[in-house]
């Protein structure tokens, strides 16, 4: 009998604190998005989903694990 397991890895997607060029506020969101994520300030777009990954159009201040 053969018994397969199942390795826990890591999970792919991540957090990531961005900065707002607009405004300079600072916000966490998803690695994966699924839908067009907007500054909570200002509404500028920060990121796009693509997919996959998520398109970030901010600067990425720190990838949190």
């Amino acid at each position: 009998m053969v018994i397969l397991q199942m390795s826990k890895g890591e999970p792919s997607s991540k957090f990531i604190k961005v900065r707002c060029p607009k405004c300079k506020n600072e916000q966490i969101i998803f690695g994966k998005t699924a839908s067009v994520v907007k500054c909570l300030v200002c509404e500028k777009v920060l990121a796009e989903p693509t997919g996959g990954k998520t398109r970030v159009k901010a600067r990425v201040l720190e990838v949190l694990e």
